[in-house]
């Protein structure tokens, strides 16, 4: 439970901005809503508001839907003359398909921005409140024949950049060297007000993170430490911190981008994809650690989220603003035979990667 209940309140708040984003666009173009839904499956509970759009929530709570009145799911599409012979006048002016493009654009894309906004907001909230560390990088020990000691670092050395990342905390360097999807990583130091730089092989090792999961991580055999053994957090100035947010969630974004390019060279460590039940675990693990923590998480998995529905997939955000795109070339839409090819092929593809994050999962349980 002290898992279970910390990832109900992350993936219903996270889920519910997503759709959110959905149903104020809709609602601001005039589209009919008859159904917001937090979760799948069989509702719990439900209430239905003065416009007629049923609130509720379903059994299984790994995402939610908007429905749109006369869709027979979220954002289905059917033959314009059909829709047009089936609804009398007033009718029409509430179906999502009769809408323009832009508009239908933009309500489909408001779940993905709405994630955005949900981290940029809590990073801000996190950056006024609790401070960001701004501690420099400086090196206090470099481990004898390692990687770091082979390329010439040196104690003190200062470092500024990795792989062309400016560098601004000392709490910095490891998730750069980690997320870094280059063999070989470029650092930057400063060392008696000289700047050098060192091209650096990272070893592989098998350890453990703050919460005791097994991780692959990358070493290059240097201590950090802080002056006087203290971390230089402050708050920051509202202007400063949504700077910050922004630079995270950009950096978040792409961070994933380049590890889904790995995985499709083949080149990434796929052991490291979880699903459910792996989120669930850590999102526990945080919430152990405070507030702070689990908002931090909220973030991030909200970042995740939005990223990964507008990937060009039938049956995500992304396949259908690919399809008015198409629309948008052709003059006209696909037809609904060729679209529910199209939503076949994503569904098979999104069950796929269930399977393989859920089989990750329960391998790391030990059940495999």
């Amino acid at each position: 439970m002290n898992y279970i209940i910390p990832f109900l309140i992350l993936i219903t708040i996270v889920v519910f901005i997503h759709e959110y984003g959905h149903y104020y666009f809709a609602k601001k173009f005039g589209v009919g809503v008859t159904d917001f839904s937090i979760g799948f499956g069989k509702e719990i509970f439900g209430w239905n508001d003065k416009s007629g759009t049923r609130w509720k929530i379903c059994w299984l709570p790994l995402g939610g839907y908007v429905k749109f009145f006369g869709d027979r799911n979220v954002f289905s599409q059917a033959e314009q003359q059909e829709i047009i012979n089936k609804y009398n006048e007033e009718d029409r002016k509430k179906l999502f398909i009769l809408k323009p493009l832009y508009q239908r654009s933009i309500i489909v894309a408001a779940g993905p921005l709405a994630n955005f906004v949900l981290a940029i907001i809590i990073f801000t909230v996190i950056n006024m409140v609790a401070g960001k560390d701004l501690t420099p990088a400086v090196v206090s020990e470099v481990l004898k024949d390692s990687p770091a000691y082979n390329a010439g670092m040196k104690k003190n050395d200062k470092i500024v950049s990795v792989d062309n990342k400016k560098v601004e905390s000392i709490l910095e360097i490891s998730t750069f060297i980690n997320t870094s999807s280059s063999e070989i990583i470029e650092f930057v130091v400063l060392r008696n007000d000289q700047e050098l730089s060192f091209k650096i092989k990272p070893n592989l090792i098998d350890s453990k993170d703050a919460f005791g999961n097994s991780v692959k991580k990358k070493v290059i055999g240097i201590k950090l430490s802080p002056a006087g053994n203290e971390f230089q957090k402050q708050p920051l100035a509202p202007s400063k911190a949504i700077y910050y947010s922004f630079k995270e969630v950009w950096f978040v974004s792409v961070t994933s981008l380049n590890y889904l390019g790995q995985m499709l060279t083949g080149s990434a460590d796929t052991s490291q994809l979880g699903g459910p039940v792996r989120i669930a675990k850590i999102t526990g693990q945080v919430a152990e650690y405070g507030v702070i923590p689990f908002l931090s998480i909220m973030a991030y998995i909200s970042v995740s989220l939005g990223l990964v529905n507008l990937f060009p997939i039938p049956m995500l955000d992304g396949g259908h603003l690919l399809f008015y795109l198409i629309e948008k070339i052709m003059g006209r839409p696909l037809s609904q035979k060729t679209q529910e090819g199209f939503f076949r092929i994503g569904l098979f593809l999104l069950f796929s990667l269930m399977f393989f994050v859920t089989f990750n999962d329960l391998k790391e349980l030990g059940l495999f």
